[in-house]
């Protein structure tokens, strides 16, 4: 275990990080589930040690041939486990990695999903970030690179994107340790719930359009009544995603909501 105070670090270069302790591979108890998301290569494992430190749990999800990490850390008296979620451009497609991240996040019961984007290609990463805000309402946004993009000449409203996303945007650069104290700020915020996360969805659908949504959304929850994140399973069924009908027709759904169930009976919901 490492603990920062101050500039107190060894393994990496995160300084002023309050009381976080990193607790590597010790995710036996904990308070709260952070999932990290986001595309490949935009830092994500560099943001993960830095919370975690270099020690980890590492294995394979189950039933697939993808490796899990998963580390822990505590900060201002709460435990936490963290999940690597694998790198991926989409919730939509069919790849492997991309299953695995969209069912943690559906399913997985998260309590806050970290989404850490290339702030030098911040339209390409938005589109991960919109797609998890469909389903979670507990999000922080990490802008990863802001040292390249300000080499750059890339300029980035931080405070009009937190706005129009409705959850916070920190701007950050893992590799020098920036940005770390304010991403464990606003993760202790969020999953402690003093930050209300007010994320923008799809609105204003064609009338049709809605009503079909909502008559469907009705029909999964009679059939579903303890899953999670009804919208988000209707729209994609409305879309053709044969991923969720394969998941209906195999009983996948049942199983994630059993899942859901035990957990919540556990949590004492």
């Amino acid at each position: 275990m490492s603990t920062i105070q101050g500039n107190n670090c060894e393994t990496c270069p995160a300084n002023n990080s309050g009381s976080l302790k990193r607790l590597g591979e010790n995710t036996d108890n904990y308070k709260f589930t952070v999932a990290l998301a986001g595309n490949p290569n935009v830092g994500k494992s560099t943001v993960f040690n830095s919370l975690t430190g270099l020690r980890q749990h590492t294995g394979n999800w189950p039933g697939k041939t993808v490796s899990r990490a998963e580390g822990a850390f505590e900060y201002n008296g709460s435990a936490f486990r963290i999940i690597d979620l694998p790198g991926t451009y989409s919730l939509l497609s069919t790849s492997t990695d991309e299953e695995i991240a969209r069912d943690f996040i559906l399913f997985g019961k998260p309590d806050v999903t970290v989404v850490v984007v290339d702030a030098t290609r911040l339209e390409r990463n938005l589109n991960l970030v919109l797609q998890v805000l469909e389903i979670t309402d507990k999000a922080v946004v990490v802008l990863n690179l802001m040292d390249e993009a300000k080499r750059n000449g890339i300029e980035i409203d931080i405070r009009s994107l937190s706005r129009d996303l409705g959850v916070p945007v920190v701007p950050a650069s893992a590799r020098r340790g920036e940005g770390i104290k304010d991403i464990l700020n606003y993760i202790w915020q969020v999953a402690a719930g003093s930050y209300v996360c007010k994320p923008k969805r799809v609105k204003n659908l064609v009338p049709g359009l809605e009503k079909a949504l909502k008559h469907l959304e009705e029909k999964i929850k009679e059939e579903y009544p303890r899953l999670p994140n009804t919208r988000w399973v209707a729209l994609r069924l409305l879309e053709g995603d044969q991923r969720m009908m394969d998941a209906i027709k195999n009983n996948e759904l049942r199983e994630f909501e059993t899942v859901h169930n035990r957990e919540a009976v556990n949590d004492g919901e």
